[in-house]
């Protein structure tokens, strides 16, 4: 395929992105104080369909599970993962106050039950742990990145364990999930989130002809009376860690190197 063609693709399914954002502008508007049911299957079918538009296909093993009242853990790579999770079953996310402000993905993961934290203030901790122990106990996912920030997907980066105190507290069982992104089927780094900005991921994305994403599910993971959250952290990571590294093409590459990053 020639240059050109390339490109008048990309502005193609740019196009289509574009309306995309725009009818969905309308289903967000709709969810503020929508139902928890309602709130959930909407956000689950925008993320299908951004998928669909962004020519990104799910592979998964097992079947997804769907867990009502789990804390739901993955590695980050992308803002892709949160559309990625939704479209697996929608939970309410916890991110970093930054993403409140991003257009159009900050209003849908506002409308999604998310609670913003600022991650540099160890204050929020407690209440946070609080309200999600609060969702969990009504039943409902609660989704979070322990990682704390991007990687380039080759590897797993220390995850932080404060939060899933909130699991211990509720009784809530934990489902870690591993996510690894493939384009002309090997790894590939181009959709990563790390050291660059929205705008040149997503041209980077949008250059992809075709993207799979694996999605890899642990066994449930059950606090006991002897675990604390470090406990728990340490399974999720080793899950993790194991099935990311599994096919990684270097697992010593976790971040960019200073010279790489976007300034």
């Amino acid at each position: 395929m020639n240059t050109q063609n390339s490109f008048m693709q990309i502005i193609f399914r740019l196009i289509k992105l574009l309306i995309w954002l725009g009818k969905i502008g309308f289903k967000l508007r709709a969810l503020d104080n929508a139902p928890t049911a309602q709130r959930q299957a909407t956000l689950q079918q925008m993320g299908s369909s951004l998928l669909d538009v962004l020519h990104i296909k799910i592979e998964h093993a097992p079947t997804p599970p769907h867990p009502k009242g789990a804390l739901v853990v993955a590695n980050h790579i992308s803002w892709l993962d949160i559309f990625v999770l939704n479209a697996l079953y929608p939970s309410s996310f916890i991110a970093a106050k930054e993403l409140r402000h991003w257009f159009v993905i900050g209003k849908m993961i506002a409308n999604a039950g998310t609670v913003f934290i600022d991650r540099s203030n160890r204050k929020d901790i407690d209440p946070i742990n609080l309200a999600i122990a609060e969702r969990l106990q009504a039943h409902e996912n609660v989704c979070f990145f322990p990682e704390a920030k991007t990687s380039l997907g080759n590897s797993v980066l220390p995850l932080k364990a404060a939060l899933f105190q909130a699991a211990i507290n509720a009784q809530a069982d934990v489902q870690a999930v591993a996510l690894r992104y493939y384009a002309n089927g090997q790894r590939t780094e181009r959709v990563s989130f790390s050291g660059t900005n929205f705008f040149i991921t997503l041209w980077r994305i949008l250059s992809l002809p075709e993207i799979v994403v694996r999605a890899d599910f642990s066994p449930t993971i059950t606090p006991y009376a002897e675990h604390d959250r470090f406990a728990l952290k340490d399974q999720a990571e080793a899950f993790m860690k194991h099935v990311v590294e599994s096919d990684s093409p270097d697992p010593t590459r976790v971040l960019l190197n200073e010279s790489e990053r976007t300034r």
